[in-house]
């Protein structure tokens, strides 16, 4: 199983950089149920053995893109996200007081938690793209104009996988110009 998952975020992560959707520095989120990708239902089986490959699986993102990679906590916390320190400084972000567990904020999050250079949890963020696994609702994570991506890829695992980017907001009506 854990071969498979492997597989499966090498190939979703390598149509990911063909594409010219993440940029350097762009936030990346991803919300992760180890439990759906696995096979048994959201938040009853959670894995951080599944956890550790995702994470793993998704390096190449940060050392070809240099995206910063955010991890969505579960609905126990409120699906606040875990972030490097470093950035959450950056961006004024308010941490909040809480560890991520398997059980009070998902196995992904708890990994990411342990693995991220000086993790900090903060409750909200407006991501350029990002990585839905197992239909864990980031949207609420995106900046305000997301745009699903169909990817050929559409499983890790067990768990349905949707990708997203955003764009700017177009304004101005039918007279306006934009950018091709």
């Amino acid at each position: 199983m854990l071969n498979k998952i492997k597989s499966d975020v090498d190939l979703i992560v390598t149509e990911w950089l063909k594409t010219d959707f993440i940029n350097n520095g762009d936030l990346f989120v991803i919300g992760c149920s180890t439990s759906e990708v696995a096979g048994e239902l959201i938040g009853t089986s959670g894995s951080e053995k599944i956890a550790e490959v995702i994470f793993d699986g998704l390096k190449p993102l940060v050392k070809e893109k240099s995206v910063h990679l955010v991890f969505q906590c579960c609905e126990h916390l409120n699906r606040a996200l875990v972030i490097e320190r470093s950035i959450q400084q950056k961006l004024h972000l308010e941490p909040v007081t809480v560890i991520p567990v398997p059980t009070a904020g998902g196995s992904m999050a708890s990994y990411a938690y342990k693995h991220l250079k000086d993790a900090v949890v903060v409750e909200e963020i407006a991501a350029n793209a990002g990585l839905d696994i197992g239909d864990t609702m980031i949207g609420m994570h995106l900046k305000k104009v997301a745009v699903p991506l169909r990817f050929e890829q559409k499983t890790i695992g067990n768990a349905r996988v949707t990708a997203a980017r955003t764009r700017p907001k177009l304004i101005g009506g039918t007279r306006a110009q934009y950018p091709s």
